[in-house]
């Protein structure tokens, strides 16, 4: 065997070596968050090809109950002058009210979406909140499912009240021709304004919200599995824990924000969506 097959032999050695130490190595060193997390095995109906309930899946349901139960026994016995869970419920269902629905459609507008904006509310902002929960640690929606069916409620009632107002063609005729425009230009605009209003609109309300949570899980995620790495590292590398742990709780309290905002962002622009369908003829 020549000197050069012998250094190959030994470099591929040492190559495979070090894949092999790496590969072990790796089993107890620091992971950072993978899509994996957001596809959790079945904990019921597992052998069922049709329907299954993951963790994700069982907080959504667990979640819906939990909402309507507080609302039901809030608004049960209403009194006059509120006290306790009604007190609780209703200024929560006041603030919808006064500074998202009655701000942007009017009070009697306001008062006759006001089910639909606070649904919507309320879902993504006790749907938000399990991020920062610790053992839950996720946000339903931080899948795509959820949002998609937020999205598809307020688009329906944008195009629905424009239609019942309008007519088809009449609501269609004036959320895409601009008036003033000269005809030269239309054909250009015409499209544009077509993907924007009925396509992209539902597809941003989706997407925002479901990449908010994704990106605050997989950061909350970082920062928490790095604290628990430096803590029982063994190593110096503790010193970094303290800082990590700083981070994170930080972070906490940043996605809480996050959470509020996002509900607020998703009620207000499906009550701005609303509204810009019962004006679309001063388009």
């Amino acid at each position: 065997m020549t000197r050069r097959s012998r250094t190959r032999e030994r470099t591929l050695s040492v190559i495979l070596a070090a894949v092999e130490h790496g590969a072990v190595l790796a089993a107890d060193e620091f992971h950072t968050p993978s899509l994996s997390d957001f596809f959790p095995e079945a904990v019921l109906f597992k052998d069922s090809p049709y329907f299954q309930l993951n963790r994700i899946t069982i907080m959504r349901v667990a979640i819906a109950v939990l909402v309507a139960a507080v609302f039901a026994l809030g608004m049960r016995n209403a009194k006059l002058v509120p006290r306790g869970l009604q007190s609780v419920v209703e200024s929560m269902l006041d603030f919808v009210r006064v500074n998202i629905a009655e701000e942007i459609l009017g009070k009697e507008n306001g008062r006759k979406y006001m089910v639909l904006i606070s649904s919507i509310f309320f879902a993504t902002v006790f749907l938000n909140l399990p991020s920062i929960i610790p053992f839950l640690n996720i946000s339903p929606n931080a899948r795509i499912g959820m949002p998609i069916v937020m999205a598809a409620a307020a688009y329906i009632a944008y195009v629905g009240v424009g239609m019942r107002k309008y007519g088809v063609f009449g609501f269609i005729k004036s959320s895409i021709v601009i008036p003033g425009v000269p005809m030269a230009i239309q054909p250009l605009l015409i499209p544009i304004e077509f993907v924007s209003t009925f396509i992209l609109r539902p597809f941003t309300l989706t997407v925002r919200l479901m990449a908010n949570m994704l990106a605050g899980h997989i950061m909350l995620v970082l920062f928490f599995a790095a604290t628990q790495y430096f803590l029982f590292s063994g190593t110096w590398h503790v010193v970094f824990a303290p800082f990590s742990l700083i981070a994170g709780i930080g972070f906490t309290f940043f996605e809480l924000m996050i959470i509020v905002l996002q509900a607020y962002i998703f009620a207000l622009l499906t009550a701005v969506y609303i509204d810009l369908s019962l004006h679309a003829d001063q388009h």
